[in-house]
């Protein structure tokens, strides 16, 4: 099965968007370095990937005591990134978009979960997935904006 995109039938789906003063190489470079992440990204205790990011690459990576194989379903550089995979009986898709607005960028996240233990508590994860899509959005604008290059 070919994945194109979020599954807007599952129990979660959540959406989020941010503006963030900084041009769109510098934001896709940030989001897409998976072995930085966790210098700007606090919720995440450890990410590596060991090749570069294109379709069939699997990443992992660590956050709240989950270890997570994420792969890359579809990348579209600079502008659209798309992957997911299984965790702990959470089937989640994540896409990316990254737009530019004149000097700064666009930032779009979306990102479904499915799954038993979804389903069985699909309020407080929707709650939870909302707070991790915000917080992943403001740690990517401050690290952009701060960033000096």
């Amino acid at each position: 099965m070919t994945i194109t995109g979020i599954d807007e039938n599952a129990a979660v789906v959540a959406r989020h968007q941010v503006r963030i003063d900084a041009p769109l190489e510098r934001v896709w470079a940030l989001h897409t370095d998976v072995n930085r992440w966790t210098s700007w990204q606090n919720d995440i205790d450890t990410a590596y990937a060991d090749e570069p990011l294109r379709p069939g690459v699997t990443f992992h990576w660590s956050t709240a005591g989950l270890e997570i194989a994420s792969t890359v379903y579809a990348i579209d550089a600079p502008h659209r990134i798309l992957w997911g995979g299984p965790a702990h009986g959470i089937n989640g898709i994540h896409e990316w978009t990254f737009t530019a607005d004149g000097d700064a960028t666009i930032v779009t996240t979306a990102e479904s979960w499915d799954g038993e233990p979804v389903r069985a508590d699909a309020d407080n994860l929707r709650q939870a997935l909302d707070a991790s899509l915000t917080a992943w959005l403001e740690l990517l604008r401050k690290a952009a904006v701060n960033h000096n290059s």
